[in-house]
C-alpha cells in the first residue's frame, strides 16, 4: 500500500497547525503528528475507517482523530488522502477534490 496526499488534503494540515499554534505550538505539532500516525495506520489497515454516509461509496472511506474526519480513497493499492474536515462542518460530497 501507498499513502498519497492530495494537496488541498496537505493544505488542510498545515492550517489546522496554524490554527491550534495560536494557543500552544506543542500542541499543534502533537495534533498534527497524531493525524499522521492515524494515516500512516491504513497501510496495514486500509479499510480500518468506515464509508463516508455522505458519499455513499465504499471505497471512499474516513477515520476519526480529535475532532477532524481524515477522508481517504482506495483505488487498488494506493490510498489518496483527500481531506480533513471538522466535525461540526457541515460536510457536502463536493466538498471532497477528489
Amino acid at each position: 500500500m501507498v499513502i498519497i496526499w492530495s494537496k488541498p488534503a496537505s493544505e488542510d494540515l498545515r492550517l489546522i497547525h496554524q490554527y491550534i499554534a495560536h494557543d500552544s505550538k506543542h500542541y499543534a505539532t502533537r495534533v498534527v503528528q497524531d493525524i499522521v500516525n492515524k494515516v500512516e495506520n491504513l497501510i496495514n489497515l486500509p479499510r480500518l475507517g468506515r464509508a463516508v454516509p455522505e458519499i455513499g461509496e465504499q471505497n471512499v472511506r474516513e477515520i476519526a482523530m480529535y475532532s477532524y474526519r481524515i477522508m481517504y480513497e482506495l483505488i487498488g493499492d494506493t490510498i489518496y488522502i483527500h481531506g480533513i474536515f471538522h466535525k461540526r462542518r457541515l460536510f457536502k460530497p463536493e466538498d471532497l477534490q477528489r
